[in-house]
């Protein structure tokens, strides 16, 4: 063993015991964090690692970032063979992998060639951060060195592992090993190394393998104190994120548990171990924040600030809270003990997070979509929201209103709730209460049954059901408030009392299926009642729109209508649910009626601004989201907005008057459409 094995190997292992001492710090901060079991159903979670972090599906849905990262991406994986040979060499400098046959011929070739395509995608990065400028790629001067530092040691590695090919081909005359195949390297070794010159090429190999192997291990060790810390943590975060009918649902606090001081989140510690690892692994790309409705109408609220600051307190307080817990605190200097007294009396909220970013935020999951790691933005949102409702008291004041309306009318508003199925007066609508055999139960929701103009959608679809036959039944006066709203805005008390009590009703009666033309009620009956016992079978009014009509059960009149209708994208229908397509095809089977998309659409489609409980609160900062949204649904040039959602036609109605269009442009539900085209 020679002199460069033994330094080599001394290198190697200080690299190893950092790492292995910054794994271990790491872990031990996320053990700080509440208990959450994310490590169920391995095949799902392993599929979602192929199709998300392998396959990069959300990485391209930007093209030109997506293709820069998965270049680099793809090229660090391929990357690994001539790395481990590298390191191999330390121990045995002549080792190569060439006993593997043309397996050798197509690892060296895939390298060679991707390594080209490596320096490109570093330096188009490099161009857009620095030159270009990308508004979501601006972060600090502190956030554009460390990405510097980071595009850099990949380019010097790439650089270097080309150096070392180029020289190996020259020192061996210019003669490649056994299922070698390398056309880069080969191309360029005689421009850099004149024949005869195999004594210099062999001391350039050996510069080079040292700068390989000296940026590959610096780079594993800048890492952890890096924004790059996703580099090791983005696929392991990809696994962990949920699934099936666990995912776009938040979990319930138990509020029968006695030994709680702290309802939600006010610091780290009442974090999960899983929202801490969101922290590790925000790239700061800004996808988050560029995609986000609050953020992107001038709002103060950035999603990944949020997240970026559960980071940074993350790293401020958990040595200190270690500390504590291993006693070492009482031992430490007065200077470290002063430090950490002042880091302890601050909190996430307030000194890092303001409260107003948090209720700035729709929950339309704009920002959970685009996130290309699954960071999951809205957990950590509405736990702070929690902690500010159900432990703080500290919440804007235009909900004291909301909340008491909720608690005793049962609807957000001031309504009585004895009045909620008087939009039912001669119709012929039988209640539960009067005969429990039907069907069906429509769930009107609140805004359906007293808001005037949701009224009309109401008995539209109501009317629609009628005509096809439909044997269905409403609650009346016995449905409350879902408690949607009051959950995401943090009062979970209040939205587990609203659950609970309509849990009761409907399985009183024992109901199966339940439609509703709100896509909130649709959400949350059919993913989070399951948490209290309320298992049913939910479908929103556009899909059973659309199987009446596919059915025959309804008949559409002959003529064409001409008419020329967008239709906007409900967050809590779309987003949190995939459906897109239902609402469109009710359009579309209308006889001459004209579908022209917005830009945003589908699931890249921009929030109403009603979601999350924003219906109740006022806009003061910036342009109103509901306002920009009207915007773009007017330059398609439609005479009709189509809408899913009770909330999102309030919203548009009111951004048609804001911009004095309501003598040329109509906001109608899908249900309305229909029922104008049905004889």
């Amino acid at each position: 063993m020679g002199i460069k094995n033994i330094i080599f190997i001394v290198v190697l292992l200080a690299a190893f015991v950092l790492f292995g001492y910054n794994v271990r710090r790491l872990i031990s901060y996320l053990k700080l964090g509440k208990k959450e079991d994310r490590f169920q159903n391995i095949s799902a979670r392993i599929k979602n690692v192929l199709v998300i972090a392998f396959a990069q599906t959300k990485i391209l849905r930007e093209t030109e970032a997506g293709t820069i990262h998965s270049l680099i991406f793809w090229g660090f994986v391929l990357f690994l063979f001539a790395v481990l040979e590298s390191i191999l060499q330390g121990f045995y400098s002549p080792f190569d992998f060439s006993f593997l046959g043309y397996f050798y011929s197509l690892i060296t070739v895939v390298q060679d060639l991707f390594g080209l395509f490596v320096i490109v995608a570093v330096l188009a990065a490099l161009y857009r951060r620095f030159v270009e400028h990308v508004p979501r790629l601006e972060v600090g001067k502190k956030g554009k060195m460390d990405a510097a530092a980071v595009l850099m040691m990949i380019l010097v590695v790439v650089v270097s592992m080309y150096g070392m090919n180029i020289a190996s081909v020259a020192r061996n005359d210019f003669q490649l090993k056994p299922f070698e195949f390398r056309p880069i390297a080969s191309a360029l070794s005689p421009l850099f190394f004149p024949q005869g010159s195999s004594g210099s090429a062999m001391a350039a190999y050996e510069a080079f393998w040292w700068i390989h192997i000296v940026f590959i291990l610096a780079f594993l060790n800048f890492l952890p104190y890096s924004k790059h810390l996703h580099v090791l943590t983005s696929i392991p975060n990809v696994y962990f994120s949920k699934l099936g009918k666990d995912k776009n649902v938040l979990k319930p606090l138990n509020l029968e548990d006695e030994s709680q001081e702290v309802f939600g989140a006010s610091d780290i510690e009442h974090l999960t171990w899983k929202e801490l690892f969101d922290g590790y692994t925000c790239t700061e790309c800004g996808r988050c924040t560029a995609a986000c409705p609050a953020s992107a109408t001038g709002k103060i609220l950035s999603p990944r600030k949020i997240i970026v600051d559960i980071r940074h307190r993350t790293m401020e307080k958990a040595p200190v809270l270690i500390a504590m817990a291993e006693g070492s605190n009482s031992s430490a200097a007065p200077e470290e003990q002063a430090h950490n007294k002042e880091v302890l009396e601050k909190h996430l909220i307030h000194d890092y997070i303001d409260p107003a970013e948090l209720w700035d935020c729709t929950t339309c999951m704009a920002c959970m979509q685009e996130c290309p790691v699954t960071i999951e933005h809205l957990d950590s949102i509405i736990d702070m929201r929690r902690n500010l409702v159900l432990t703080e008291s500290d919440f804007p004041a235009e909900l004291n209103n909301t909340f008491r309306n909720m608690e005793t009318n049962f609807t957000p508003w001031a309504f009585n709730s004895q009045d909620r199925a008087n939009w039912a007066e001669g119709m012929n609508i039988k209640t539960m209460a009067e005969d429990p055999s039907g069907e069906i139960l429509f769930w009107v929701g609140c805004a359906g049954s007293f808001d005037a103009r949701n009224q009309k959608v109401t008995k539209a679809f109501a009317n629609l059901m009628q005509k096809a036959n439909i044997d269905f039944r409403i609650l009346g006066i016995e449905e409350k408030c879902n408690g949607d709203f009051a959950r995401r805005l943090g009062n979970e008390y209040l939205a587990q009392m609203l659950m609970q009590e309509n849990i009761a009703t409907l399985n009183s009666y024992g109901v199966k299926k339940i439609v509703t033309a709100c896509p909130h009620c649709f959400n949350f009956l059919k993913k989070e009642y399951p948490q209290f016992g309320g298992n049913f079978e939910v479908v929103h009014h556009s899909e059973l729109i659309g199987q009446m009509l596919e059915e025959g059960r309804l008949e559409l009149k002959d003529e064409a209508s001409q008419e020329k209708l967008t239709y906007h994208d409900s967050c809590y229908l779309g987003r949190y649910n995939g459906v897109y397509d239902a609402p469109r095809d009710d359009i579309k089977r209308l006889k001459g009626t004209g579908l022209i998309e917005m830009e945003r659409r589908r699931d890249r489609g921009f929030c109403c601004g009603a979601g999350g409980g924003r219906m109740f609160l006022e806009e003061t900062e910036g342009t109103k989201i509901n306002v920009e949204r009207t915007r773009e649904a007017l330059e398609t040039g439609a005479e009709t907005i189509a809408s899913a959602c009770p909330f999102c036609m309030t919203m548009l109605t009111d951004g048609v008057k804001a911009f004095d269009k309501t003598e040329e442009v109509s906001v109608k539900d899908i249900a309305e459409i229909v029922l104008e085209h049905v004889k």
